[in-house]
């Protein structure tokens, strides 16, 4: 497998109870392309030089943003989240189409979501 690496983040949300007001920050303060409708994506290739994560806004009853981070051994890596504090609260899924996730509170009990390489 070769030496470890950095975990990069790969996907991130802003929650928002107002995303229409939330969208027109971000595209007006960071020039961001938000797309409309209930899941605003936001496409990838913010910063440089290599692209960035992509993201999108959504409605939801707090304001928050949650990071999505990739990881090489899903089940590895939540078991480690475990033994360091974390609490896992949604148990490994597969995204039609897409990464298998899941979701834990750090110690803090901030939002975090870890994918599958």
């Amino acid at each position: 497998m070769g030496s470890d690496w950095a975990r990069p983040v790969v996907h991130w949300e802003i929650v928002a109870k107002d995303p229409e007001r939330q969208a027109d920050f971000y595209r007006r303060l960071c020039n961001w392309d938000v797309a409309g409708g209930p899941i605003m994506n936001i496409p990838a290739g913010l910063g440089g030089p290599e692209p960035g994560p992509a993201g999108h806004i959504r409605q939801g009853e707090h304001s928050s943003v949650s990071l999505y981070v990739q990881v090489r051994d899903l089940a590895a890596s939540i078991a480690l989240a475990a033994e360091l504090g974390a609490r896992i609260v949604v148990e490994p899924f597969d995204i039609p189409g897409g990464p298998t996730v899941a979701f834990i509170e750090d110690p803090e009990g901030l939002a975090l979501a870890l994918v599958q390489q």
